[in-house]
Parts: structure tokens; sequence; C-alpha cells
């Protein structure tokens, strides 16, 4: 079966822009890459946990900031590897200066034995739609169209 992921997708109005939340994954992987490599701050979930909760508690996670509002669920997508990611809109801000991720760890540098610790999330933005399409990962680029379309812009 493949992976399932829960996730926010954060947006608010400036005057009459949309603009979006996301974050860059921390880590030696995507140290150099930006284009293509944001995404909604997500992760991946049990099968006995409601996914809603999930993607508030990834959320959390990876930001530091716990999420409350109206929800909007919006048509799972599924990214190139496989993974099916459910994700929910929410209206809300946050100061991407101020956030804090979880960490994880991993051999670094591969095969010398050592374990090195990364943030799960390196940075965070607001970007407007045309901004974000570029930056987000590809197959994400469905939840804001779905998004726009939901708000009428």
């Amino acid at each position: 079966m493949a992976k399932q992921s829960a996730g926010i997708l954060l947006y608010r109005k400036t005057g009459e822009d949309l603009q979006v939340f996301l974050v860059h994954p921390g880590g030696p992987f995507f140290k150099n890459k930006d284009d293509g490599a944001w995404s909604i701050p997500k992760g991946e979930y049990e099968a006995d946990e409601d996914p809603l909760d999930a993607a508030k508690r990834e959320f959390e996670e990876e930001t530091g900031k716990a999420i409350d509002g109206d929800f909007i669920a919006l048509s799972p997508i599924k990214q190139k590897g496989g993974k099916i990611v459910l994700a929910w809109a929410v209206a809300g801000d946050i100061d991407p200066k101020n956030i804090t991720s979880n960490t994880f760890e991993i051999e670094w540098p591969p095969r010398s034995g050592k374990k090195q610790a990364f943030a799960e999330v390196d940075r965070a933005d607001w970007f407007d739609i045309a901004t974000a399409k570029i930056k987000i990962n590809a197959a994400q680029i469905a939840l804001l169209d779905e998004l726009n379309g939901l708000l009428n812009l």
C-alpha cells in the first residue's frame, strides 16, 4: 500500500493577493535545492490515526506552532514516488522567521559511521500563488490550484 501523508495548506490574503505558507526540507539532500523542493507542512501518519489530527500534529512539529481554524478538505494528490497526500486549507498567519522544527538523525557523511541531526524544516516563507507554483513540489501544485478555485481568485 502507498504511504500516506497529511498536511496543512496555510493561506492568507494581503489586500487582493493570496499567499500560501510553504516549508523547505532540512538536511543535506535539500541544502542546495530550491525550486520544486518546497512543500506544505506535512508528514506520514498511521492507519489508525485521524488524518486531520495528523496534519495538525505535523504542522506543529515542523513549525513549532499549533494550528486551528476552519479547515477545508482538499482533493488528495499523488506525488511522484507514489505517496498519497491528504491536505486541508486553513486561513491564518505565522511569522516564518520564528519557526522551530523537530529534528531527524541520519548517517552523515554517507558511510562515515557518524550520525548527525538536522532540522526537518530549515526555513519557511509566504509566497504568492505564481511563485509558490515554482517553489513547491510539482504534484502539490494541484493543491494551490484547488485553493485558488475555492476562494474564487
